[in-house]
Order: C-alpha cells, then structure tokens, then sequence
C-alpha cells in the first residue's frame, strides 16, 4: 500500500471513530475496565525537555549543549507555518541558498545544514530537499554544535529534528484557517482521542495551502495528510506508527548576482527571473512511514526500537539566470541588468533514505558513582537516483526590462540511481553522576561510512566519534558546563559548471569546544549562554573551476537566549549570536585571514508579548530582527548591509459556547523596508531579497 492509499484509509478510519463515539461505546461489553497505561508516547507541551542532545529525553538545564526547542503552542502563537517562520527566532539559524519555491535550506552557527542528514524525523535522518511539514509535528528541536555521537553524519552546526504529533487521551478537535494579503490561503484540520478500546489512539492532519509570495509569479499549492497511531499492547509495551504524504508544486524564485560581478543591484524585492513564458513549477513529492516501539523491562531498564522510511521526489523547471555573456562574465550581470537566461531541467530526481535504530537504556550503581546508560546500533541507507539534466543557454533578458525568450530543444535523460549512501554506527553513552552536583557525560559512537557512486571507486571507512562533557550544578535552578566533541560530515557535492560537477569529496571530521552557563530564574523564564570554537576543512571552488577541500574554516561564537515571563502580563524570548568566522591554510593569499561568506558577525532576534489587563484574551506582540552584514565572496570583495526588520501583531481569545477560538493578526516587515536575507555563495554566487510587508489573519477553533 502506497504512503498516500495508507493516510488517506487512515483519516477515514479515525474520522469515522471520532464522531462516533457513543457507538463505539454501545458496543463494548459492559463490564469492560481500562486498561492501565505505563508505557506513553505523549510528550509534553512543555518546551523545557528535550532528547536531541542525548538519548533519554531530559531538562534542557541539565544537557551540556545549546539547545532549543519550539513547542506546537509557540509555533501557533507566533504564526510558523515553515521552518523558515521558525528561525527568524533564533539568531544562530540563518537562510542558506533559501530559495522561495525550492528547497528550505539553513546554516548553523555560520555551517550549512547537509541536506541528507541534517534533518530529522524524530531523531531518524529525512531530506531536507523540500519544506518539511509543520502540520503534524508537536515540536521543533535544534542541536547547536557538534552531533557525531547523537546523530553520526551531520553538519557541524548541528541538527534540527521534528518531533511528530502524537494520539492525545482526550478528544481533540482543532481548526486552523488562514489568509495573507496577497492571496495567500490555508486550512488546517488536527483531530486526535482514543478509539472506543482506549488502549488505540489516533492523529490526523490535513492541510491545504494555495501559495502566492511576496515574489510575483512565485504561486502554487500544497496539500498534506498524516496519520498517526499508537496500540498500548500491555502496561510495559507500546507500539506507534505514523504515516505522512505531502505533494508541492510552485514556480521557484532564482537570486540575482551582482551587477559587473561587484555592485549589489537596485531591484524591488518582488522581482521574479524566473518568468518566461515556458516557465513551470518545481514539483515535489515527499512521504514517510515510520514506526517506534518501546519496552519497559522494570522501572530501570527499557528498550526502544524505531524506524523510518522516507521519499522524496522532484521534477526541477527553472529558467535561470546566470553571466553575462556580452560582457565575458561568469558570474555577474551585466552593467545594463542584462543577464544570460538558461533553460534548466532536472527530471525524476529522487531520494529514499531508511533508518533504524535500536536502544537499551537503564539505571545502576557502581559504589557511589549513579551511570545513566545508553547502548545502541543504528543504520541508515540512502539512495539517490537522477537522470542527464538540460542546461541550455536560451537567451538574455533584463531585471529592469524582462524579455521573451525560446526555451531549448534539449531533452533529460533517464534517472538512474547514481549514489547510495551507508552508515552503520554503534554507540554508547554513559551519564556519571560523580556526586551530588556533578556529573560526567562520556560517550563515542563508532560509525562506518560507505559510498557508492558512479565512475568513482567505492569507499569504506570508520570513524570513532567521542563526546566527553561535564555539568556542574551549584543550585537545584543553574547549572554549568563543558565540553568537546568530534562530528562527521559527507563531503560537499561539487557544483554544476565545476571540472569534477555533482562529485562528493570524501567524508571530513570536524571538532568543537563548548562552554556553557543555564540558569531557570523561576518556572517561567529561562537564561543560557554559550561560548563555542569549531573547526573543519574548508570546500570551495578553485581558480582552476574544481571543488575542492582545502585549509580550515573556524567558527568561534557567544550565544545568548532569555526566555519566559518577566511579568505577570508579559513574555520575552530574546537571543543573539556574536560569530567570528576565519578562512586559513589554503595558501592564497586572497582568502586566507578572511570571514566565511553568509555569516553575519552578529544577529538577534527580540520578541515581547503583552496581554493587555483591560480586555480579557487580548494580546499585543513585537519582534525585532537584526542581522550585521556578510561577506558576499570567499575573498571578502564584496560585503552585504546588515538589515533590521520590525513585525507586530495582536491575538484575541474568546469562548462561544463549547468553542474556543483564537483570532491573530500579523504585520510583518512593517516598514516594508528592503534587505538582503540570503546571500549564498552557491552556483556562483546569489542573492536573495527579504519579503515586502505581509499582512496575515488566521483562526484556530477547537471544538
């Protein structure tokens, strides 16, 4: 049974049973008793607990790590529909080649995320090739830093994992509808509860979504499903499945380059490349098909088995904007804003990572010392399949005066799978309690790395990951840390138009120092801070047009965040990151001493909510968003203007009948003020405009 038969049958099964549920009753004997619940899948909405920095969900003021989690209510409460909602709030998060129409794509910490193994689904690798669903998660977690021994293969800056909604035990009827002023519209459906044998739960989501950007032409649609469910075999043991299907289609919106391949150019943000007349959508096809069983043996000892299938797919139309051939120049525009139109296709692209992982985990004693301990096995297995692309050039048009070109005559060719991944890992780790206030976490994940691809000779290596950190918590309420880590990363992909184009260079470890201070001022407000040095090889582009991986980037970095109540009508979330970037060892003078490129030195983001004691559910809120300015190339020639972007709103709750609804209003870009949000050093070198101001209205309803 395909992904989308398994929702669709799915939500007509659990919609039948949820508005059904005298029937359901009537038919159970009478003497029927409830069955007790040990074992629980339900995770809290409090967004203070987290299991991304280790294996056994735990406070964040106890994991040595800079972590932050995003919980379903905040997601509702600030409007997140995307990631890319999402990490306008967290200033260690920024867009890396974030194209409107393609691929959400970020960095951390100044490192772009791999998108084969930087994003999780419940701590399971998925792609990252698409805008990942929000509809059916409960939480956003993110991992700042190292996560060799968490995850294996990611990318420096660290991981992002989607916590999936799971069956509630009380009825949940939830509606979401949403419009923006530029015909944007959403409608959201979230059912949850227990079937008539309360030992069965259920979750469904559906979404539809008719996308209009701030970019003109950049329109599509978007409609989702999921299911989830869990069976509570006995009071010891639980069984989940989750099951989701998601198809996009929208014209993409390229960037611009610079102007003789050194001014920034003067265009509207709402300028679209990407229209001719034989222009199409980026169509895309994402699923999953995961599962999660977990074992208590006594109140010590518990087992956890889960694994995950995931698809992608896409058919990649573009007419990109790249030289200019008049001027012998690639890349740049042209001084007139004349630029070389290509015919770009890339038909049958496809992805199909599967992951499983096998934990043990439990409590003991060894004299005075008190172990938390993990042992485990995961594997993972991806295989990528694309077919001969078209790049044609087609014509030149104008970002002042567009122009009508004829799209090439070229034809794809076949896809084919081209690269399959493998990494088989054991790992295990070890939380010492040495005393009362001080406590040792050690672990090491060994992962054995294979790739596959063809014309290149196969490759096999293993790679010992450790993590040793301690926490030292002088107060119930504060605690401080230290640690240092390994991480492992595949090698970067080369680019197209390069001598040795779509070739992975080999995998790279890269290492980090942390130190970290936690502190939980009372129940509803939360300080950390972090000072961090991570090194790794540097992978870029050489005068000779060959990617390659040379010298070392090292990121050293001060993070900050404050969040909770400060008042009794008042939140705050506040964070901010200060980032030292340097490019050395690479022998060319142009590069070496100089600032990695898209990384500001310093970003924040400021947001305040306040609910107004006059009328009763009326709340107002501000954001504040501030980024420095980056360095457009490699050499440092060229530097983008930091921006500040100011977005207010208000929300009302009220209560009619048994409905509770909440009514939100959103201003964002209030001074509709231009920026430069993007500026990636991918393909050449592009950049990406911030949005106009948007007006968004939404209501949710739970019944």
């Amino acid at each position: 049974m395909s992904i989308r038969n398994f929702a669709v049958s799915a939500i007509a099964l659990a919609i039948s049973q949820a508005f059904a549920p005298a029937a359901c009753a009537d038919d159970a004997p009478a003497d029927t008793t409830m069955t007790e619940v040990v074992i629980t899948g339900a995770r809290s909405a409090n967004a203070n607990r987290s299991s991304v920095a280790g294996f056994t969900d735990m406070p964040l003021l106890l994991t040595p790590a800079s972590v932050t989690v995003l919980s379903r209510e905040r997601m509702q409460e600030l409007n997140i529909r995307s990631t890319t909602d999402a990490a306008k709030f967290d200033a260690s998060i920024s867009d890396a080649y974030n194209a409107v129409g393609y691929a959400e794509q970020f960095s951390i910490r100044g490192f772009k995320l791999n998108n084969a193994s930087s994003y999780r689904k419940d701590g399971l690798a998925i792609s990252g090739d698409t805008q990942i669903p929000l509809e059916n998660k409960e939480a956003i977690e993110v991992l700042k830093g190292l996560a060799g021994l968490q995850s294996g293969l990611a990318a420096p800056g660290g991981i992002v994992n989607y916590i999936t909604k799971r069956p509630t035990d009380t009825a949940l009827r939830s509606v979401t509808v949403e419009a923006s002023e530029r015909g944007t519209l959403l409608g959201h459906v979230d059912l949850g509860g227990r079937f008539g044998d309360s030992r069965f739960g259920y979750r469904i989501n559906a979404a539809g979504e008719r996308l209009r950007s701030y970019i003109k032409g950049a329109d599509g649609h978007r409609n989702f499903v999921s299911a989830a469910f869990d069976w509570q075999i006995s009071p010891q043991a639980l069984l989940q499945i989750d099951g989701d299907y998601q198809k996009k289609s929208q014209l993409s919106a390229p960037g611009f380059q610079l102007i003789n391949n050194v001014t920034l150019p003067n265009v509207a943000a709402d300028t679209m490349l990407n229209d001719q007349p034989w222009a199409k959508p980026v169509e895309t096809e994402s699923s999953n098909l995961g599962a999660r069983f977990l074992y208590q043996f006594n109140s010590d000892w518990n087992a956890t088995v889960s694994a995950n299938r995931h698809s992608f797919k896409r058919d990649d139309y573009t007419a990109f904007p790249y030289g200019c051939g008049a001027q012998d120049l690639y890349p740049g525009f042209c001084a007139n804003g004349d630029y070389d139109v290509y015919d770009y296709r890339s038909l049958g692209e496809a992805k199909r990572p599967q992951a499983l992982q096998a934990m043990v985990q439990g409590k003991f004693a060894t004299g005075a010392f008190q172990h938390a301990a993990t042992f485990g096995y995961s594997y993972f297995k991806n295989s990528e399949r694309w077919g001969d692309y078209v790049y044609d050039w087609a014509g030149v048009s104008n970002i002042y005066r567009p122009v009508a070109v004829a799209p090439s005559t070229g034809v794809t060719g076949a896809a084919s799978e081209r690269r399959n991944d493998h990494e088989r890992a054991v790992f295990v780790q070890d939380v010492v309690g040495l005393t009362d206030q001080l406590k040792l976490h050690a672990g090491v994940r060994h992962a054995q790395v294979e790739r596959n691809e063809a014309g290149v000779e196969p490759s096999d290596q293993g790679f010992l990951l450790p993590n040793v950190s301690l926490v030292f918590s002088p107060k119930a309420n504060v605690s401080a840390y230290a640690s240092w880590a390994k991480g492992l990363e595949h090698g970067g992909i080369a680019p197209m138009q390069t001598t040795n184009e779509n070739r992975a260079l080999s995998a790279s470890v890269s290492k980090q120092i942390e130190l970290g201070v936690k502190a939980d001022v009372h129940k509803d407000l939360s300080l950390a801070m972090a000072v961090f040095q991570i090194r790794q090889g540097l992978e870029y582009t050489d005068a000779a047009n060959t990617f390659v991986r040379n010298g070392q980037r090292q990121h050293r970095g001060l993070e900050m965040t404050a969040q909770g109540k400060v008042a009794r009508d008042l939140n705050i979330a506040f964070t901010a990151m200060a980032l030292d970037t340097e490019q050395s060892g690479t022998g060319q003078a142009a590069m070496d001493g100089k600032r990695v490129t898209n990384v500001p030195k310093f970003k924040s983001s400021v947001y305040a909510e306040y609910a107004l004691p006059q009328v009763a559910g009326l709340k107002v809120n501000a954001n504040v968003q501030y980024a420095s300015r980056k360095a457009f190339d490699p050499e440092n020639t060229t530097f983008v203007p930091g921006y500040s972007v100011v977005n207010m709103g208000a929300s009302y709750s009220a209560k009619f009948g048994a409905t509770a609804a909440v009514f939100r209003a959103q201003v964002y870009n209030v001074t509709n003020k231009f920026y430069w949000r993007d500026v990636t050093p991918d393909l050449g070198g592009y950049l990406f405009p911030g949005a106009e101001r948007t007006v968004k209205l939404s209501a949710q309803l739970d019944f």
